[in-house]
């Protein structure tokens, strides 16, 4: 490897855009179960959970992480997993995968660098446009990760698909 210069051609927007996404599932994948366990302690008391002993009761990150696995076992953790990838994918492909096109469109013709105007803009641009695309992904995820929590016969959602159509159907665009 020594001795290799970099390509002279940058790469292209759709490389960016794969790249991104896919880095930001694998990141994902490693910090999930995190996740999982902070919204498990945010929703502590407002959904009481049926079990034998009662309610169980998540104490810090790590006893919630250690509850999940022996009360419902390791696969709990990754609950709502793909709906989570589905908006890493969407959110980090066009946040960072598209902000140096956008960031182009900013930029004055014949401009030899770009300025912080429009960096910012491009940032601020692809930044919502990320967030609107990749809500209902979020929705879904977080959703699932507190219905998880629930037994089998008071879960809403099969699958992550059947989610999606449930709320769509049930409460429309705003939910």
């Amino acid at each position: 490897m020594v001795g290799l210069k970099p390509p002279e051609v940058p790469p292209t927007a759709t490389v960016k855009f794969v790249s991104a996404g896919t880095a930001a599932c694998v990141a994902d994948l490693c910090t999930f179960p995190l996740d999982t366990a902070k919204v498990r302690l945010q929703i502590q008391g407002e959904v009481r959970i049926p079990r034998s002993g009662g309610a169980v009761e998540y104490r810090g990150v790590l006893g919630t992480l250690s509850t999940m696995v022996r009360t419902e076992g390791a696969r709990s953790l990754y609950r709502g997993l793909v709906a989570g990838l589905q908006r890493q994918m969407s959110f980090a492909s066009i946040r960072i995968g598209l902000y140096d096109s956008v960031k182009q469109l900013y930029t004055p013709k014949g401009a030899e660098s770009t300025g912080l105007a429009a960096r910012l803009l491009a940032g601020c641009t692809t930044g919502a446009v990320a967030v609107t695309c990749a809500q209902p992904t979020d929705v879904v995820k977080v959703r699932f990760q507190a219905n998880a929590a629930l037994p089998d016969c008071a879960r809403r959602y099969s699958g992550t698909v059947d989610a999606y159509r449930t709320i769509a159907r049930e409460e429309g665009v705003r939910g």
